[in-house]
């Protein structure tokens, strides 16, 4: 088994569960079970908000580490060819 960073492994869960919640979300499912009764429409949409908010960050946080997107990631990416260390 690889040995994998656990930032990598953290931040590829909290993306695999934003993206859950948020699917859950766009059909009508709710990930906790609060009726509409139980709250009114402010509540809903913070949680609406707070949902999407949350698959943004995890989504961008995923695909920005390590992707090589800043100067100093193309400055690494550089170092990497150099030494024959990418595929």
């Amino acid at each position: 088994m690889k040995n994998y960073d656990k930032g990598t492994v953290i931040r590829t869960a909290l993306l695999l569960i934003a993206l859950i919640n948020q699917t859950m979300l766009m059909f009508g499912k709710s990930p906790l079970d609060i009726t509409e009764d139980q709250v009114n429409q402010l509540a809903d949409a913070l949680y609406t908000a707070g949902s999407v908010i949350f698959t943004i960050g995890t989504t961008l946080a995923a695909w920005f580490k390590n992707n090589y997107v800043t100067t100093k990631g193309h400055k690494q990416k550089a170092i990497l060819k150099q030494n024959n260390l990418t595929k």
